[in-house]
This record gives structure tokens, sequence and C-alpha cells, in this order.
């Protein structure tokens, strides 16, 4: 990895924290109303061993949730990309269910699997961010060219090896650029179910606690802790991108 691609992140994140620190102190805000960078490390200080176990208990659920999601939206986005009445069949359906609010859903499958909590946590992490890894397997997958389905059909290749052979290689850079939007989006769903549906775990429980108790400092460090978990598995990510699709990457 070059050097440039550790600094400039990092010299971008120390700059946001000073321009937020800056808009504390210039407009006179009690951390009541808006914590800044410096009121955030009392907290952290005073509360790490949750911030570690609950970080810990949000992680592995995200991560679970993800992983569902990749399987399930590779196999979904397979069936619609190799046959064009599925496709037309299923996308109405996708699109209906991803428009729906999943703060609504939350406390529908809340009281649906009472007490199952971790379950319920990973079911929307899954929910909320399978659909842009169908969407961007299916697309690479209904424009793959014609010519090399007919070449390896006239050979006896079977769909499952064009899939192996030619289509995944090219919709690999597609399926991670939707792998790094569904990330963001399996730590809202983790999130929107530990604090809608409180069972205190997670971060989510935590920030809640904070909320009941009027701990505005609190509520923002999870909020960061929450932001460095995000970028910590969106880096993952870009790793396996590069190690399964560096091909792609014509930048300098």
């Amino acid at each position: 990895m070059k050097a440039r691609q550790i600094y400039v992140p990092v010299l971008a994140v120390i700059v946001f924290l000073a321009l937020w620190e800056a808009l504390v102190w210039v407009m006179g805000w009690p951390n009541y109303k808006m914590a800044s960078p410096s009121d955030l490390i009392p907290a952290y200080e005073k509360y790490w061993e949750l911030f570690l176990i609950m970080g810990w208990q949000t992680l592995w659920r995200t991560v679970v949730g993800l992983l569902l999601a990749v399987i399930f939206g590779i196999a979904l986005g397979m069936i619609m990309g190799f046959s064009r009445v599925m496709r037309d069949a299923l996308y109405p359906l996708l699109v209906g269910f991803n428009a729906v609010p999943k703060a609504t859903v939350v406390p529908i499958v809340a009281l649906m699997f009472v007490g199952a909590h971790d379950f319920n946590t990973v079911l929307i992490a899954f929910m909320i961010s399978f659909f842009p890894i169908a969407v961007s397997v299916s697309i690479g997958l209904s424009t793959l060219e014609p010519e090399y389905r007919d070449i390896l059909r006239s050979l006896g290749a079977s769909q499952a090896t064009i899939f192996w052979k030619i289509a995944l290689p090219k919709t690999l850079p597609e399926f991670f650029g939707a792998l790094k939007v569904a990330v963001t989006l399996a730590f809202i769903g983790t999130n929107l179910m530990e604090i809608v549906s409180p069972h205190g775990r997670g971060l989510g429980a935590l920030f809640d606690s904070g909320k009941t108790n009027s701990d505005y400092p609190l509520m923002f460090a999870v909020l960061i802790a929450l932001a460095f978990l995000g970028i910590v598995l969106y880096y993952v990510v870009v790793a396996l991108e590069k190690i399964f699709a560096g091909w792609a990457d014509r930048t300098a």
C-alpha cells in the first residue's frame, strides 16, 4: 500500500476533527448541545470497557449480517443476471422492498421474534444490505457479452462454468463497489435494531443509554466509534478488492 493511501485519509480525519473543534469553540456551544472532539476523550476513558464489549457485539452481528447479504445477494443476482424473465419479475419486488424504511420494519421484526436479540439484529443488517449486492451482480451478468456465452456453450460449458470462468471475474469490480456501500448499510441496520428495540447490547444500546442520561459526550463518542468500525470494515473490503480485483484499478 502506498504511503499516500495512508497519510491522506489520516490527514483528512485530523482536519475534520480540528474543524469540528473550532466550530464548537467559535459558536460557544456547551457540551450538552454539541460535544467537541476534546469532550469525547473523557467519555472513552470512563467507558472504555463498555466500548470494547458493545463495540464487539455490534461488529460481529454486522459482519454476520453482511456475510449473509453477500451470499444471498450473489445468488439472487445470478438468478436475475442469467434470466431476463426472473429479472423482470424480481426487480419491482426488490425496489419496492428497498423503498420501505427499515426503521418501520424493525418493530415488526422485534415483535415477530421476541427475545431473539442477536437474530433480530443480524436479520435487519442482512435485509438492509443485500440489495446493492444483488443489483450489481445482476447488472454485471446481464451485460456479459453474448459471444462469450455462445462460445463456451458450443464447447459444452455449463452455466456454472460460464459463471466461474467469465461472468464472475467480469462482475468483481461492480461487486466490490456494491460491497463498500453494503458495509455502511449493514451498520445502519444493526444500530437501528439496537436503538429502536433496546436490549442492552451493542453500541446502539450505549448510545440510547447516553440519550436517556443526557450524556451528550457519550452519545457523540458512540457515533465516532461507529464511524471508526465502519471505516475499518470498509478498508477490509478495499484490501479484498485489491487481492481479487486489483486488475480493474486504473488509478495511478
